[in-house]
This record gives structure tokens, C-alpha cells and sequence, in this order.
């Protein structure tokens, strides 16, 4: 089952997460402090480059009915919705420049390219994800539809159909989206105590509505007779984006070594454990700047988890940062490149369509799910001798997750 005990599970004293607290803290602290103006022409640098793609990909399909204009134009189309969406909507949704204090480019004004409205967006992910990071039962991206993630999650016959749902997922990525955080937004207003929830349901079927008419109707019909292979090469580029986006979110949170807590564990949360959820819950995507930048810098997604209100472009200097504080504290830093981390997340959404008995590993020691009970073979005396073992009497380090689970491997 899922971590019910993070402090046993991270082979750590409460002495050393209260430290690795402050530590993040500070890290948190300098990056607030240095925001400056070569932040904010980072980001209207990147506003300029996303409105120059757009605006060139839709002048070149006026010409969309010769075959490589029909291209190079849906590849710049494309390109323009993966930057909108990942490097300007996600992040800048996620207030990581309010404090510009820029009407534009602002949480509460910017309105992404997404089916679904950004404000719905702001409560299900920014505060019920960010907030419940992979607490089974309180964050609702751990089981997406029916596509189960965690053996945490009870099987049913329809999880034999998600390796399809999960490729239709990934070609209609926005609606999924929308749709599920329509959903959230619905039953939080409902939980308040609210018997209307009509405006929530105007406000999707507008953004939707206007979403629809741009790509399949205002535009294709302003290339004239274009007009059909306009609306196709508007398919093709939303589908690119979606899948784009789909790939990313999934290598974020569901490789090997994403791991899944339990709401006991979360009840009795300090801040610093908070913090210590987002490091084991998050993977990242190995890779240079161009991935960083298609990806809106998620492939730092344990920084983005540990700080969603940092600007995205310093993302990668924290990176640094954090990473040290994986190997002072002795820590996983789970990453790798994108190829591998999708395989890994799609091998467990073929293998948990499955029931539990056709799965050779236990509920407490899986690729995908995992526990501290796994490490108590290691030790005739319990939990309490892992976690006062925090330092190798012999080189003086701390012994912590990351010598357990090779220790573990060697077993």
C-alpha cells in the first residue's frame, strides 16, 4: 500500500527533515529575493516567440491545400500551442509571475489555449494537486477517469479497457483535462454547501463553445478556400499539443519511483514533510534546454512540485540546489530521460488494467507502489532502528532512502 509513515520510509530523524525544511526554505527565499527585470524579459521574450509561431503557422495555412505549407504550418501551430500551454498558461496560471504585477500576465487575467477555463484549472490542479500531491483518496490526478495508477486504487473490470482510454486520453488531452476539472470544481462548490452550480457549468460550456469555433470554424473559414485543409491541420496541431502534454505530465508523476501516501500520512504533516512528498512524489525528465523549454520547464518537475510559484525559468539553478540536497540527505533524485520515464509510466497503466493476482509484486514493494513496510526485512528490530540509523558509522554519511533501497536490490 501507499507511504503511511514518510519519516520511516525516508530513513530520516525528524532533527534531519525539520533541517532539509529550512534548507528548502532558504532556497525558496534567494530565488524571491533575485527576481528581477531578466526574469520578466524572459517571459515576454517567450510571449513575443509564441505569438510570432501562432501568427505564422495561421498566415501560412492560406496555403494549406499544397502539402509542405501544410506542414510547416501545422508544425508552427503546434510548437505554439505546446509553448502556450506548457510555458505560458500552466506557469503563468500557477502565479509564478504576479509578482510583476502585470495586468497581462497575471494568475487571475490570462486565459490559456485549453478547452477547459483557467479559473477551473486553479482549483482542481493548483490547489487540489499541488496541495494532496499523490495522497490516495485526496488527489484526484492519481486516478485520472479509469485509468488506475496505483494498486492503492481498488481494481475494477472497466480498468481493462484503460490502455485503450489512456491512448484516447492522450489524443484528446485537453478535454480530459477540462472535463476533470470541471468535475473537482463542480463537487468543491457543492461540499461548500452550494445547490447552484450552474455558472461553473455556463462558464465550461462557453470556453469550450469559443474554443471549438476558433480552431474548426472562424479560422479555417478565413482561409476561404482553404477552409478544409485549414480545419485539418488545426486537428492535427491539437492533437500534437495534447499528446506533447500528456507525455510530459505522465513522465512528471508516474515512473518508477513516484511514490503514493496515504491521508493518515498527510493528517499529521509538517511543512517539512509536505516538502519531503513533493522530492519522493515527483519525477524529472532528463535533458537540455530545448526539452526544458517544450516542456514549460516541468522536466524539473520535483522543483516545480517543491515551488509552483517560482518562475519556471529559474527552475533549472534550483534544480542544482536540490539535487545537493539529495546527496546530503541521501536521497533519491528520480530522473531520466523522457523515452524512458513514458515507458516506464505506460508499463504500469498496461500492467494495473490488470487484477491484483496476475501482479507478481507486492502491494508494498512495486515499481509503482511502494511502502515503508518493504525495508523492515532488512532489520530483526523494526522501524525504529531505520530510522535512528540515520549515519554509516563508518564514512559519517547519512544512511537514508537511497542506501536502503540498494541494500534492498542487493538482497
Amino acid at each position: 500500500m501507499a507511504i503511511t509513515d514518510i519519516k520511516e520510509f525516508a530513513h530520516l530523524t525528524d532533527a534531519d527533515i525539520d533541517e532539509l525544511g529550512r534548507e528548502l526554505d532558504r532556497i525558496r527565499r534567494d530565488v524571491e529575493e533575485s527576481r528581477g527585470a531578466s526574469d520578466a524579459r524572459y517571459v515576454h521574450n517567450v510571449i513575443r516567440l509564441q505569438r510570432a509561431l501562432e501568427i505564422g503557422g495561421r498566415a501560412l495555412l492560406f496555403g494549406s491545400r499544397y502539402r509542405p505549407v501544410w506542414l510547416v504550418g501545422t508544425g508552427m501551430l503546434a510548437v505554439a500551442k505546446i509553448v502556450e500551454n506548457m510555458e505560458l498558461g500552466h506557469n503563468i496560471v500557477h502565479g509564478q509571475w504576479d509578482w510583476m504585477n502585470d495586468p497581462e500576465i497575471h494568475s487571475t487575467t490570462w486565459e490559456w489555449d485549453q478547452t477547459g477555463p483557467s479559473s477551473h484549472w486553479k482549483r482542481a490542479h493548483n490547489y487540489s494537486h499541488h496541495t494532496y500531491t499523490n495522497v490516495v483518496g485526496m488527489d484526484e490526478d492519481v486516478q485520472f477517469g479509469i485509468i488506475r495508477m496505483t494498486r492503492d486504487v481498488p481494481w475494477q473490470p472497466i480498468n481493462l479497457a484503460q490502455p485503450l482510454a489512456n491512448a484516447l486520453l492522450a489524443a484528446t488531452f485537453e478535454w480530459g483535462i477540462a472535463l476533470h476539472d470541471w468535475k473537482i470544481t463542480r463537487q468543491a462548490e457543492i461540499d461548500r454547501g452550494a445547490t447552484d452550480v450552474s455558472d461553473i457549468d455556463r462558464e465550461f460550456a462557453r470556453k469550450a463553445t469559443r474554443q471549438v469555433v476558433k480552431d474548426f470554424v472562424l479560422f479555417p473559414a478565413l482561409t476561404g478556400p482553404a477552409w478544409r485543409s485549414t480545419m485539418s491541420a488545426n486537428a492535427a496541431a491539437n492533437v500534437i499539443r495534447n499528446v506533447w502534454a500528456h507525455a510530459v505530465i505522465f513522465c512528471g508523476h508516474f515512473p518508477d519511483g513516484a511514490e503514493k501516501f496515504t491521508v493518515e500520512e498527510h493528517a499529521r504533516e509538517t511543512k517539512a514533510q509536505w516538502y519531503l512528498r513533493q522530492m519522493l512524489g515527483s519525477a524529472n525528465i532528463s535533458g537540455g534546454r530545448v526539452m526544458d523549454f517544450m516542456t514549460g520547464n516541468l522536466s524539473f518537475q520535483i522543483e516545480h512540485h517543491l515551488f509552483p510559484d517560482l518562475p519556471s525559468n529559474r527552475l533549472r539553478e534550483v534544480s542544482v540546489r536540490v539535487r545537493a540536497l539529495c546527496d546530503k540527505y541521501d536521497l533519491p533524485y528520480t530522473t531520466g530521460p523522457l523515452s524512458r520515464q513514458y515507458l516506464l509510466s505506460m508499463r504500469t497503466v498496461l500492467k494495473l488494467s490488470l487484477p491484483d493476482r496476475f501482479l507478481r509484486a507486492t502491494s508494498d514493494d512495486a515499481p509503482e507502489t511502494s511502502s515503508e513496510r518493504k525495508f523492515r526485512a532488512l532489520t530483526r528490530v523494526g522501524a525504529a532502528a531505520q530510522t535512528d540509523a540515520a549515519v554509516d558509522p563508518v564514512t559519517g554519511r547519512r544512511a537514508g532512502l537511497r542506501s536502503a533501497l540498494r541494500r534492498l536490490r542487493g538482497r
